[in-house]
């Protein structure tokens, strides 16, 4: 890529070079933040092959396929390599035409494909086979000898996985549950749910203990409100008496030389009535 980039004005390919570090760092979280920055790349240097690959790969993870499909190939056109194959037939897949990624898996470019590659252009083929409702065509397509393999590469985990999904969508629900343990021998990075399929096919269930936490700090806070409401009525209710008490110091303060009596209200006039009227 670095390459690719040399081709353009230093100061372009600086600018086209920072929007394709954010694609690359926000495609798996932030999908659409990652297809935004890879559209100003474009807009930049639309004639380069790693802008238009990256556009294709943001494209695809925010499920725009037709438009991913045609950067895929603008980028194939580009350097004339096919190890965007299996990912351009996932993409005619996405677009629900199984048929044409099917067609693609019996095209002559499979075979320059490195290991990896052909590897996941089976695990496209299997899902076309599913697309048609095809599980034991899906099933047969994922057998094969990196399948069988006890040794542990970085496409094993979705291969078992894939073919332990198949297993288990077909009925053959004890063979989906060795394939999905096989899987989570194979899966060190977590990259599967394998334990939750697993847990699933056993009969466990989780307790999402986050809700009762969620739900006990709700109710701490409740009753931390009702005594802070608590708290403000005793306030307003010393607050009022201690106003009426100022008032009253005021009105019978006849030392003060300033001092001017208050108007009384008709309802102390009242008051001050019943209890002549009790001491009378």
């Amino acid at each position: 890529m670095r390459q690719e980039l040399l081709s353009l004005p230093k100061g372009l390919a600086e600018e086209v070079s920072k929007n394709l570090v954010m694609v690359a760092r926000l495609i798996d979280d932030e999908p659409e933040q990652a297809y935004a920055y890879s559209r100003i790349a474009l807009r930049l240097a639309s004639r380069v092959a790693a802008v238009r690959e990256a556009a294709g790969f943001a494209a695809y993870a925010t499920q725009k396929y037709s438009e991913a499909l045609a950067e895929f190939r603008a980028a194939k056109r580009m350097t004339g390599s096919v190890e965007l194959w299996p990912v351009m037939a996932d993409c005619e897949r996405g677009l629900g035409r199984p048929e044409r990624a099917l067609a693609m898996a019996g095209e002559p470019e499979v075979q320059k494909l490195d290991k990896a590659g052909q590897v996941e252009m089976r695990l496209v083929a299997a899902g076309a086979r599913r697309d048609q409702g095809q599980l034991e065509a899906a099933i047969v397509t994922l057998q094969s000898p990196e399948l069988a393999s006890s040794s542990v590469q970085p496409w094993t985990a979705r291969l078992r996985y894939a073919y332990a999904d198949a297993l288990l969508a077909a009925g053959r629900e004890d063979e989906a549950r060795e394939w999905f343990a096989k899987t989570l021998e194979a899966d060190k990075d977590g990259s599967t749910d394998a334990s939750d399929r697993l847990a699933e096919l056993d009969g466990v269930e989780f307790v999402d203990a986050s809700i009762d936490l969620s739900d006990l700090a709700d109710d701490q806070d409740d009753d931390q409100d009702e005594d802070e409401d608590e708290d403000d009525d005793q306030d307003a209710a010393e607050i009022a008496a201690a106003e009426r008490a100022s008032d009253v110091a005021e009105y019978y303060d006849e030392d003060d030389e300033e001092y001017e009596p208050l108007e009384q209200s008709a309802a102390d006039a009242d008051a001050d009535a019943d209890v002549e009227d009790d001491k009378a």
